[in-house]
């Protein structure tokens, strides 16, 4: 069964009754040689529907028709008797040619899972049957195919990322996409940032931020061979991607440091900046710093605290 999807099959149970040797037999004829009592020929006049074997092997031009007829004895039942769970079960098996026309529009999609696609397509027809109101006079066909369409739609929008990405970034990216082929054909050239964000009328802060968005659609794995050249053609030389990808710098931490601490160490004054100097540049001890300035190795390392917090506490706020 695939992963996700709470229905083990397409085809949907619904209880068995004796055929008497006829594919088609009127629903409540069935059990007529027992005796029935007034409430018996009630509900049997309720739901004397025809018996259809292999709902799902009816015709579409006949579903449709035998479609009206069930809806029309849908409403009358009363849900959770045999009756109703027959109609409702012989409904979906009838449409359920609606879900795979549907779900053939998505073929190439995801990773090819033809048999997920029609079982949340078969979720949306459901959906539409309990929802449908036959007294509207709508075609029943007219009314599902939204139903079943979005289903499959929010399962695309919930699977197909490789990673999560908030859906308003998944429109943008769609919507950069259609402006970029339409800008392409007009400008005779690849659009720029600015000029998808004004054919949108966003920032040009939001269309990068959707432009970056579509990398989590998809990812590539770190086992992929990589070769020399960018185009493929080059030697194989049997390596992965994840042998050829380089390990976090550890300098870069002590770069970004002291990058931010620059401009800190610019405000402190000529003796504290010198005690910091000796301190770390020079490695040189309390006492020995003391002896330079002309001062206590108790007075620096008052000194040297005091400062040192300071430097720690405007590092911090900055971050």
């Amino acid at each position: 069964m695939p992963t996700g999807i709470g229905m083990s099959d397409t085809r949907v149970s619904r209880p068995r009754r004796e055929c008497e040797g006829s594919r088609v037999m009127p629903f409540g004829a069935v059990g007529a040689d027992r005796a029935a009592g007034p409430a018996d020929d009630a509900r049997d006049e309720a739901s004397a529907l025809p018996w259809i074997e292999e709902a799902d092997q009816v015709a579409p031009r006949d579903a449709r028709e035998l479609s009206k007829l069930f809806f029309d004895r849908l409403r009358t039942l009363e849900e959770g008797t045999p009756e109703h769970e027959y109609a409702r079960g012989t409904l979906i098996e009838m449409n359920l040619t609606l879900v795979h026309y549907v779900a053939s529009r998505y073929r190439n999609r995801g990773n090819g899972q033809m048999e997920d696609i029609v079982q949340v397509g078969t979720v949306g027809l459901i959906k539409a049957i309990d929802r449908f109101d036959v007294s509207r006079g709508f075609e029943f066909t007219s009314f599902a195919v939204p139903w079943i369409l979005g289903e499959i739609k929010r399962y695309f929008r919930d699977t197909s990322w490789a990673v999560h990405v908030p859906r308003r970034l998944q429109e943008l990216r769609a919507e950069l996409a259609r402006s970029q082929e339409k800008l392409a054909c007009v400008l005779g050239r690849e659009p720029t940032v600015r000029e998808l964000a004004a054919d949108l009328a966003v920032t040009e802060e939001e269309a990068l931020e959707g432009i970056m968005a579509a990398n989590g659609y998809a990812a590539g794995s770190l086992d992929a061979p990589h070769d020399a050249s960018d185009d493929g053609e080059g030697p194989h030389t049997g390596r992965s991607l994840a042998d050829v990808m380089g390990d976090p710098d550890p300098a870069i931490e002590v770069f970004e440091h002291l990058h931010a601490l620059a401009p800190l160490l610019a405000e402190l004054d000529e003796r504290e900046r010198r005690i910091i100097e000796m301190r770390f540049g020079q490695e040189m001890t309390q006492a020995e710093i003391g002896v330079v300035l002309g001062i206590s190795q108790m007075h620096v390392s008052r000194l040297l605290s005091r400062t040192l917090a300071r430097l720690r506490t405007c590092l911090l706020t900055s971050d």
